[in-house]
């Protein structure tokens, strides 16, 4: 079975870098059955969300499978309905209830609008209380984010953002390493935009290694330190996703995949007055 590297989060935690995602897989059978087949291809990290609507999915998956739950790195995430003082706790430990545990690994608050504030420092005392082991955001651009680590107690341990090769995060990430916050990718395939799968840069490269598109597209951030959560309902494609640990990149294929960032957003602008609307209004 494939071996996973762990990176060491900023409290010594440790995090595998590859893990399964389940954004959406909102069908209770499809995403319990996909999670069960993720722990069983290798998978040791499995990342969920409030606003996926499947939780429940996720925690009968773990409790059926095989795999110790003190094994699995579980994180949910923190929806913008239930930012505030207070309130945020209690969606947490709703969502332990769902996920059918009585610790979580890492929550991330979702989205960086809403009463962000508030809401952090309930997860920084559930974090001190041991009930978390790890905190951290997601979709905090480079400004917001630095605003925002010098003004709370607990420096967050993921930033989870919008990262693949046509958006590679290059200048957010030098103020994330500034202060010790690890990227974490969502999107790693741009959800197959700007023709990823069938990239003409990819694909010479995976020639070379005898690796699909999407593995150089994966094997490329894993190889820029980020950590990925790619998500499918197919254990062929979940197998074919952690087949990317035994090989390298060298300096001119990373060179020229680098060539491929357009540094802009393929799916939501966060700066866009229209975006704060919308995710305001999203239950």
């Amino acid at each position: 079975m494939t071996k996973i590297p762990n990176v060491k989060l900023n409290n010594g935690v440790l995090m595998p870098q590859e893990g399964f995602g389940v954004f959406q897989i909102p069908d209770f059978d499809q995403c319990k059955q996909a999670v069960k087949d993720a722990l069983s291809a290798g998978y040791r990290a499995i990342d969920t969300a409030q606003a996926y609507h499947n939780e429940e999915a996720v925690g009968d998956a773990i409790q059926e499978s095989n795999v110790d739950r003190k094994d699995i790195f579980l994180t949910t995430k923190v929806w913008v309905s239930n930012f505030g003082d207070h309130k945020t706790a209690k969606s947490v430990e709703a969502s332990m209830k769902k996920l059918k545990v009585d610790y979580l690994d890492l929550v991330i608050l979702h989205q960086p609008f809403s009463d962000y504030y508030g809401a952090y420092r309930d997860l920084e005392k559930l974090y001190h209380d041991g009930k978390i082991r790890a905190i951290g955001i997601s979709n905090f651009d480079a400004g917001r984010y630095v605003d925002f680590v010098n003004n709370v107690k607990v420096t967050p341990a993921i930033n989870q953002v919008e990262t693949h090769v046509f958006n590679q995060q290059t200048e957010d990430r030098k103020w994330m390493n500034k202060y010790g916050t690890q990227i974490e990718s969502w999107g790693p395939f741009a959800e197959g935009k700007n023709g990823l799968f069938t990239n003409p840069v990819l694909k010479v490269i995976g020639e070379k290694h005898d690796k699909s598109a999407a593995q150089i597209a994966l094997k490329f951030l894993a190889q820029s330190g980020v950590v990925i959560i790619p998500k499918s309902t197919h254990i062929e494609r979940m197998k074919q996703n952690l087949a990317i640990w035994d090989f390298k990149l060298n300096d001119d294929e990373m060179n020229a995949i680098r060539g491929l960032d357009l540094n802009k957003s393929l799916f939501l602008d966060h700066h866009a007055p229209e975006t704060a609307n919308q995710l305001n209004h999203l239950h």
